[in-house]
């Protein structure tokens, strides 16, 4: 059953599709289910849909635009817009960037960078977080993440570097058969020829040197080749552009990839510590 708050929360966009497919609908003389049966979702998932409960998922969309779109591209043109409108609000301005992105470069210190996260992953670090989130806010954010992913294929094809410290791919979240999926996922993504990912060993400071202490960072190049620093502390976003401080946080991070083990050494030890959760 929908909840109150979200037909207030909901998105402008969201809410169009919403009454644009149930008016579609009825006008076609379809049930839900008959609609459901259509585009091959069940008739809850359109209710939930039409409720606002859940927005339409990227694929929903694409199946509404076949059967209800008549050539319009309604549908089709809503999907950017909607995927947006379920972000959080802070990643809501950098979303449309990461997806156009020429070069991502990114460095995390905590958990799995989400563009890399399993649903299962999402879905544990989303459901468990503070403060708790209602279940079909946590299945919508889950679902953007997964939509994010997207990016991988993109064509002309984005260049994505990643550099994760050992402590996120050594700290349990969900279970261990979600952490699991989730290392072997890694490793999967490293054969990928446009991804490079790199481990920050543990050990690492024990060299004399640690550039990674001041926390994540994410470089993006543009389409037009500027480069841009984002960082999102505690639920809020900072957009630098800046050239002299991107500089500075470009050379930071050339600097941590250089303390990384290599993708060969990283490879290794990802599988090796997937085996370990068996």
């Amino acid at each position: 059953m929908a909840r109150a708050e979200n037909k207030v929360t909901a998105g402008p966009t969201a809410q169009m599709v919403a009454n644009l497919a149930r008016k579609l609908r009825v006008r076609k003389g379809w049930t839900q289910e008959q609609l459901g049966s259509e585009i091959g979702f069940s008739a809850a998932a359109v209710s939930a849909m039409e409720t606002l409960a859940q927005p339409a998922s990227d694929d929903m969309l694409v199946e509404l635009e076949k059967v209800l779109g008549d050539g319009m591209a309604i549908f089709e043109d809503a999907r950017t817009s909607v995927r947006l409108e379920k972000y959080p609000e802070q990643f809501k301005d950098f979303a449309p960037m990461e997806q156009s992105a020429v070069v991502l470069q990114m460095y995390e210190t905590l958990v799995v960078n989400g563009l890399f996260q399993t649903e299962g992953y999402a879905r544990a670090l989303i459901g468990g977080g503070y403060p708790p989130l209602p279940e079909e806010r946590v299945e919508e954010l889950v679902q953007a993440r997964m939509e994010r992913q997207a990016l991988f294929d993109r064509q002309p094809v984005a260049s994505v570097e990643l550099i994760v410290e050992e402590a996120v791919l050594r700290r349990g979240i969900g279970n261990p058969e979600i952490m699991q999926g989730q290392l072997l996922h890694l490793a999967l993504c490293m054969r990928r020829r446009n991804v490079t990912l790199d481990v920050v060993p543990l050990n690492c400071g024990l060299d004399g040197e640690y550039a990674g202490a001041r926390g994540g960072i994410t470089i993006v190049e543009t389409p037009n080749h500027d480069r841009l620093v984002y960082l999102e502390p505690q639920d809020e976003s900072l957009l630098i552009s800046d050239p002299a401080k991107v500089s500075t946080y470009a050379q930071r991070y050339a600097k941590i990839r250089a303390q990384a083990l290599g993708p060969r050494k990283s490879l290794g030890l990802i599988e090796q510590l997937a085996g370990e959760q068996r």
